[in-house]
């Protein structure tokens, strides 16, 4: 696993981990307990955006308050801690990082599900063993993933290089935190955004994680 090779940083929720559906559920749950509407899988995908509280300004025309906002965010780590436990890995997941470390290259896991709930939920899935790094939010939930990515690459010790690392995820945010770190994205459509919103980053865009792993190579070739 040398620097020289290329670095794959995961995306965990939406990406690794199949939830979106869990997401849904616990959105609308916790949309519920404010008095909103409820939100259809597509819409979600065509509003979703970082930081959450613009997400929510789009939903409901105007930013939430302080107090709307942790009552929000509360209720959804709520109700998502209880719909997540029956979702599993994305097709494929468990072959891909296994072939990706017996080819001899490195992968870490970056997420912004915090740090204390995310190391023993990967744990539990029996994947963790593929990672050279496992890392969750800290701090504040609802922010962006720039600076954590900062943290995690710095946190490698030089073990990888930004220019031969590629960030898998689902979100355009994950492509910002990429670009951030002068690393390279791709995206995948099986999470929070819709195909077209991922396009407009102007990253590759792709339907499975299969595809994912030949475009990280084929952008670090």
């Amino acid at each position: 696993m040398g620097k020289h090779s290329t670095h794959l940083v995961w995306d965990w929720n939406g990406t690794l981990l199949d939830d979106i559906k869990a997401v849904i559920g616990a959105t609308n749950a916790a949309f519920a307990e404010i008095g909103l509407e409820p939100i259809t899988l597509e819409r979600y995908r065509e509003l979703y955006c970082v930081p959450i509280p613009r997400f929510y300004e789009r939903l409901m025309g105007r930013l939430p308050s302080d107090a709307e906002w942790e009552v929000m965010d509360e209720a959804f780590h709520r109700h998502y801690s209880e719909h997540r436990i029956g979702c599993g890995l994305t097709e494929g997941v468990e072959e891909l990082l296994r072939e990706w470390q017996l080819a001899g290259r490195s992968q870490s896991l970056l997420s912004m599900y915090g740090h204390e709930q995310l190391v023993p939920v990967v744990r539990g899935y029996g994947i963790e063993s593929h990672f050279i790094r496992v890392d969750g939010r800290t701090g504040p939930s609802g922010g962006g993933k720039a600076l954590h990515m900062e943290r995690h690459l710095r946190a490698l010790d030089g073990a990888v290089q930004p220019g031969r690392t590629v960030v898998v995820g689902d979100a355009v945010d994950d492509a910002v935190a990429a670009a951030h770190v002068g690393a390279l994205a791709v995206l995948y459509t099986g999470g929070s955004h819709s195909r077209s919103s991922l396009e407009a980053v102007g990253v590759p865009v792709v339907d499975t994680l299969a595809e994912a792993v030949e475009e990280a190579l084929r952008l670090v070739a």
